[in-house]
């Protein structure tokens, strides 16, 4: 049975060896807690220092009266805060106490591959009872995060932040500072979410049949969207019929309270952690002043609302003007429910929370039918190469959305339309936030404080397709999946080249490059911000600029946890490696042999047998 997305407890309990009793005790780290004064409080249980230590172990709990079941780090939810400095040497042991290989991912870090944590790809994984020793030194400042790699545990709750101070001053510094964790949690275990989705792609979609009459979507686009057997409010695989959304932990009427004072600039330092959930973020009654995106400074720019991905970061400055609460919403992108959270100069202070709004619908620009046709106001800021490279249909549209002669791969099954006219979509806000009546960010808003360090022009374009087939479940890069073994996307050592990115499906996908920083392509020349993560919206392109100085293997996917899982990753592989014991290259025809990034396209073959905890839930 699914579990709605209403009353959520804290997460609590854990499982007493040899008893099979629940202790209840709460799984929160200090950090996470509600009434914490900030990350300069002297009483939270921060990792810090250059020899740390992380333990991963299954852990029951309790939440809302059900037994759940989780991953955790050092056994709380989310995983221990880790604070570092710019130019110290990192130090970390984890030690698997899984009956399963485990893996962590310094999420948006500069390091040698081979301590990328990715199985399959830069390292073999670390087997049940093994402790492998990540060590690298740190390179960069910001806001980042860690999690598994290994098949689905980073849904189940391996995953943590990580805050790095600069060597020197910090920019834009504030008063007071607080780390916000977005997160999806479901009673479900996520291999049956998989198998759910692969048996019907819309299974968790339970509002496909509840238009109103104002929503109601032209006949001529219902037989585009019957065609490709997708329904226009399909806009989350999964949604509040199966997640609860947690803020650091807490269930909304948990309601996380972060204590700030009146008269103080606040830093927020927001993550989302979700495995499958984007979210509208904003707080009602506070302006967001953004200064840093995927841990990279930007220019402070002034904004209301933001949409962010999984994987993404934003820190923001909010300024405190009063003593009333004020109320932390993140809204999921398919309004379906909310993570909340509060502000307050005291615990059990809680403002208004606001109804969640209207719910989007897809519309023929989220079909890659350009800019037209009720795109709304921000369609038509394409960019001048949108569609530079695009093929000539010689005859009209085909109605099935399969026009093989628009793309240079074959129409595989894994691909069920191709974006008849698709443009760039950086300057779009997002699904639903087209006319909310206040300031929306969108990338165009972002520019780097400085010009950067590399501003030659690209070398050469690279044009990869986001593809999938909805009804099946099935995600890939130019209609293949990572179990085909597409080659790697090869580059040379310091090379400069253009990716860009052609979403040739309805869904939103958050595509996450490991081992670098790209610069977004949006107008902003010297000064394009710079991102590990880039959101492609529905129908459209976004491109980035990209030095390849990293050598080694790095993976490239979305990071939808369970597009991913369906085989939407490939390998970037950059050469010359430097000499030495860490040039260690990876045969990619192996990967299957660690199994934790093969897709898994046939749910019926899925072997699930190691991941049998709490699957009979």
């Amino acid at each position: 049975m699914l579990n709605s997305n209403t009353s959520r407890r804290a997460l609590l309990g854990s499982a007493i060896a040899g008893t099979g009793a629940l202790a209840l005790t709460p799984l929160l780290p200090a950090w996470a807690r509600s009434g914490t004064h900030g990350l300069a409080s002297k009483d939270l249980s921060i990792l810090s220092g250059e020899d740390l230590a992380l333990t991963i172990a299954d852990t029951r709990f309790m939440l809302d009266g059900r037994e759940g079941h989780s991953v955790t780090a050092n056994g709380v939810l989310p995983a221990p805060l880790i604070r570092l400095k710019e130019g110290q040497n990192f130090r970390m042991r984890v030690t698997n106490h899984l009956g399963e290989d485990t893996s962590i991912h310094w999420h948006g870090l500069l390091v040698p591959f081979h301590m990328d944590g990715v199985p399959g790809v830069s390292f073999p994984g670390i087997r049940p009872g093994q402790t492998f020793t990540y060590e690298f030194p740190i390179r960069q400042s910001g806001t980042y995060w860690y999690h598994s790699h290994s098949g689905l545990q980073e849904q189940l709750g391996h995953y943590g932040p990580i805050v790095i101070d600069p060597a020197g001053m910090q920019p834009n510094p504030a008063d007071r500072e607080h780390v916000i964790v977005l997160s999806d949690y479901s009673f479900i275990h996520p291999h049956i979410l998989y198998k759910r989705l692969k048996q019907e792609g819309g299974f968790f979609n339970r509002d496909k049949q509840s238009l109103s009459s104002e929503d109601r979507i032209p006949e001529r686009m219902n037989g585009m969207f019957a065609d490709m057997r997708m329904d226009p409010t399909d806009i989350a695989d999964i949604g509040a019929s199966a997640y609860t959304y947690l803020m650091n932990g807490h269930s909304p009427d948990e309601n996380w309270t972060g204590i700030v004072r009146p008269g103080e600039r606040v830093r927020l330092r927001l993550i989302n952690a979700s495995a499958m959930s984007i979210f509208n973020f904003r707080i009602p009654g506070l302006p967001l002043e953004v200064v840093s995106v995927d841990g990279q400074d930007v220019k402070p720019v002034e904004t209301d609302e933001f949409q962010i991905a999984p994987a993404e970061t934003y820190d923001m400055i909010v300024r405190i003007p009063d003593e009333r609460p004020y109320t932390i919403v993140a809204e999921s992108i398919d309004r379906g429910a909310m993570a909340r959270g509060t502000l307050a100069p005291r615990v059990g202070m809680a403002g208004e929370v606001p109804p969640l709004r209207k719910r989007p619908t897809l519309k023929p620009i989220d079909m890659g039918m350009g800019g037209g046709h009720g795109a709304g106001q921000h369609a038509g800021h394409a960019m001048p190469e949108a569609q530079a490279s695009r093929p000539k249909s010689g005859g009209g549209m085909d109605h099935s959305m399969r026009d093989a002669s628009l793309v240079d791969f074959p129409l595989t099954p894994g691909v069920d339309m191709v974006s008849p006219m698709p443009v760039d979509r950086t300057g779009y806000p997002g699904l639903g936030l087209e006319d909310v009546g206040h300031r929306v960010l969108n990338y165009r808003d972002l520019e780097a404080p400085a010009d950067n360090a590399d501003t030659r022009p690209p070398e050469r374009l690279l044009e990869l397709h986001l593809t999938g087939n909805m009804e099946r479940f099935m995600w890939g890069f130019d209609g293949k999946k990572l179990s085909e073994n597409p080659d790697p996307i090869r580059l040379a050592r310091d090379e400069r080249v253009r990716v860009k990115l052609v979403n040739d499906t309805m869904m939103t996908h958050p595509i996450h490059l490991h081992g670098h920083f790209f610069e977004i392509v949006n107008g902003k020349g010297a000064r394009q911000p710079k991102k590990h993560t880039i959101t492609v919206q529905p129908g459209g392109t976004a491109s980035f600029d990209l030095t390849a100085d990293e050598p080694g293997d790095w993976a490239f996917h979305c990071h939808l946890l369970l597009h991913m899982h369906a085989g939407m990753m490939r390998v970037v592989t950059v050469r010359p490696l430097d000499a030495g014991p860490a040039d260690r290259h990876m045969d990619h025809g192996d990967r299957g042999d660690h199994g934790d990034h093969r897709d898994h396209g046939n749910a019926g073959q899925d072997d699930h047998s190691h991941h049998s905890m709490g699957e009979g839930q």
